[in-house]
């Protein structure tokens, strides 16, 4: 296992899995899943966006392009070594592995969607969060800032107590920023544009887990993915976690639906070129 300031990487077999932390967030988010993959046997990336992990003025000066360049930078590293790749995303990281299977169908296999947030639309979201929408420009967006509130996507009283200690103790690399600045938040909505314009293209096997009390993103984003995507579509409705569920009570849940569905695809696969070859030598013998 190897921990970088970057990125954190755990190095297995043929088969790789990139997994992309949420919009102010950090790799620490993804490392339960990324572990409960590495005990399959799968090469595992989880790169840091750009312009994270370090203060608000280091993310204020990227752009949704700057992050997606980071997803793509991994993905490219990964397809060096590993014969398939899977792409997984928590909330604005979902969005960003739905562009990267619409732009590299090639390189990207399936993908495993978290709590993907196309419309920051849930219950803890505050009322201006509306007026927000009219701000088209980041000077404006620049003076708005978005505090992270309780329960801070976490239903686990436990886990949330982690959190809010590593919050308050400034390990921003760790647990993300306290507040959320406006830009971020305008830039996420530029991300989502790009991505709903190119949604219908992705034909990759997609599976979508989202909590039904999510606090930050509605249940109508994954509905709204499951009738968009072009490829097939597994939903599961998770009860009793809120935001980030690859930390919540129900993680192991989502380490277990994913890793079933990863491998259901790579079994898949493996048939389907065993039924070409066979097929081949037939015809050969005839």
């Amino acid at each position: 296992m190897i921990v970088q300031q970057d990125t954190y990487k755990i190095k297995g077999g043929r088969i790789g899995v990139l997994l992309v932390h949420g919009l102010c967030g950090s790799p620490t988010e993804m490392r339960y899943v990324a572990n409960g993959m590495a005990r399959q046997g799968y090469t595992v990336h989880c790169p840091r966006l750009a312009g994270h992990g370090g203060s608000v003025e280091d993310l204020k000066a990227t752009s949704w392009q700057d992050w997606y360049k980071s997803v793509e930078d991994a993905l490219f590293e990964l397809s060096q070594n590993c014969d398939r790749v899977f792409v997984g995303g928590l909330s604005t990281g979902a969005v960003l592995g739905l562009l990267l299977a619409a732009r590299h169908p090639d390189k990207v296999h399936g993908l495993t969607l978290f709590s993907p947030t196309l419309w920051v639309n849930g219950w803890l979201i505050p009322w201006y969060m509306r007026l927000f929408k009219l701000v088209r420009s980041k000077r404006i967006a620049n003076l708005i800032k978005f505090p992270d509130l309780h329960p801070h996507g976490i239903k686990d009283d436990r886990i949330r107590q982690f959190v809010v200690r590593a919050l308050v103790d400034g390990e921003t690399g760790t647990s993300g920023l306290r507040n959320t600045p406006g830009c971020a938040v305008l830039e996420h909505r530029r991300l989502v544009s790009a991505v709903k314009r190119e949604v219908r293209k992705i034909q990759q096997p997609a599976l979508i887990l989202h909590p039904r009390e999510d606090d930050y993103a509605h249940l109508n984003n994954a509905w709204y993915l499951q009738s968009k995507l072009a490829g097939p579509v597994e939903v599961t409705v998770l009860e009793d976690s809120y935001h980030i569920v690859t930390v919540d009570r129900q993680r192991d849940v989502v380490v277990e639906r994913s890793t079933a569905f990863i491998a259901r695809l790579v079994g898949d696969a493996a048939e389907e070129r065993e039924s070409t070859v066979t097929r081949f030598k037939v015809s050969v013998a005839a």
